[in-house]
C-alpha cells in the first residue's frame, strides 16, 4: 500500500522500517497544513489526525484506509468516507486509561479541596478543613459508554461508587451497573454526584448539556468533560456553576484555547486543563500497536 504518514504519529515512535517489510511504500509528512509530498492520486492509506482538515479529500481518488491517531472522527468527512468506502480506523483504547485516570483525579480534587491546601501550603498555613468529601458511595453517571467510558467506570467503580450510564445503545456494558437510553439523560443525572462526559460530538450531541439539560443535574454534582466542548453550552455551564453544581473539571471548552476573558478561570470550583486528559506515558506503545494491527489486517485483505 502507498503509505502516507504524518507527525500525527510522532516520528520518534512510528516504526517506518516496520511499514516498509510489511511490503508498505512509506511516504511522511511533519506537518499536516504543509504541502502533499506526492501527489494525492498516489495515497492508498493514510495515518493522520487532522489532515482533511488542510487537504481535499476528494482528490486522493485511490484512498482506501485510513487510520486515525485520534479517537475522535470528527476532523474527518465522514459522509464521504462512508460514501466511496474508505476503510477508517481511530486510535480506540489507547487513550482511555490516562483519561479514565484523569476524570477520577479531577473529581478527587475537588472533593479533596486540594486548591485550598495547594494555596494552604504556600503561604505555610497549618489549617484544617472539615468539608472533605469521598467518593465511597457516590452514584457516578458516564454518558458514553464506549472504551474510554468504561475504563472511566471501571476506576470509579474501584473507589466503591454505583456507576451508572447513558448510551444510544441499550443492553450490558462492562462495569457500568445500569445502563440509560440517551433519551432517559436527565432521569439518570437526578441521582448523580458525579456526571462524566466521554461521548463523541456529533449533530445530535452538540449542546446536549444545555441550560434545561444542566438544571436536571443534583445539587452540588460535578461535571467532568473530558469529551468534546461542543457536547455542552458554556453560557448555560457558567451559570449553572453559580448556582446548584458543585463543581466541573473541564480538559475541554467549546472555543480552544480558552479566551482570557472567560469566567471559568476565575471559579474556584473549576478545574481547566488544555485538552490534555490524553497523554500518558503508555500511548506511544498502544497507538503503535494498533496502528500495526491494522495495517496488517489491510494488507491480508
Amino acid at each position: 500500500m502507498n503509505l502516507l504518514v504524518t507527525g500525527a504519529w510522532k516520528e520518534s515512535q512510528n516504526p517506518i522500517a516496520q511499514l516498509e517489510q510489511m511490503g508498505h511504500e512509506v511516504v511522511f509528512m511533519q506537518f499536516e497544513s504543509d504541502a502533499l509530498p506526492v501527489e494525492p492520486q498516489w495515497v492508498e492509506g493514510v495515518v493522520c489526525n487532522g489532515l482533511f482538515l488542510h487537504h481535499d479529500i476528494a482528490k486522493f481518488s485511490n484512498l482506501r484506509h485510513i487510520q486515525l491517531t485520534s479517537a475522535g472522527f470528527d476532523r474527518v468527512p465522514m459522509a464521504e468516507v462512508n460514501r466511496r468506502g474508505i476503510a477508517i480506523f481511530n486510535a480506540r483504547g489507547v487513550y482511555s486509561i490516562p483519561m479514565a485516570e484523569f476524570a477520577v483525579g479531577g473529581v478527587l480534587q475537588l472533593y479533596k479541596q486540594s486548591r485550598y491546601f495547594t494555596e494552604n501550603q504556600k503561604c505555610h498555613g497549618w489549617n484544617k478543613r472539615r468539608d472533605l468529601l469521598e467518593l465511597w458511595g457516590k452514584q457516578v453517571c458516564i454518558v458514553g459508554c464506549g472504551n474510554i467510558g468504561q475504563e472511566c467506570a471501571k476506576r470509579f467503580g474501584a473507589f466503591g461508587c454505583r456507576v451508572i450510564g447513558v448510551d444510544v445503545f441499550e443492553g450490558e456494558v462492562p462495569h457500568i451497573e445500569k445502563l440509560y437510553h440517551i433519551s432517559r439523560l436527565q432521569e439518570a443525572l437526578r441521582e448523580s454526584a458525579v456526571v462524566v462526559l466521554t461521548l463523541p460530538l456529533t449533530e445530535q450531541t452538540h449542546h446536549l448539556f444545555s441550560e434545561k439539560t444542566l438544571a436536571a443535574m443534583a445539587p452540588g454534582s460535578i461535571l467532568v468533560n473530558i469529551a468534546r466542548g461542543g457536547v455542552v453550552d458554556t453560557t448555560a455551564l457558567i451559570a449553572a456553576l453559580k448556582t446548584h453544581l458543585g463543581g466541573a473539571v473541564l480538559d475541554v471548552v467549546e472555543e480552544e484555547p480558552l479566551g482570557a476573558e472567560s469566567p471559568l478561570w476565575d471559579m474556584d470550583n473549576v478545574i481547566l486543563t488544555p485538552h490534555n486528559s490524553f497523554v500518558g506515558d503508555g500511548n506511544g506503545c498502544r497507538l503503535n500497536q494498533v496502528i500495526l494491527e491494522n495495517l496488517k489486517n489491510a494488507s491480508c485483505v
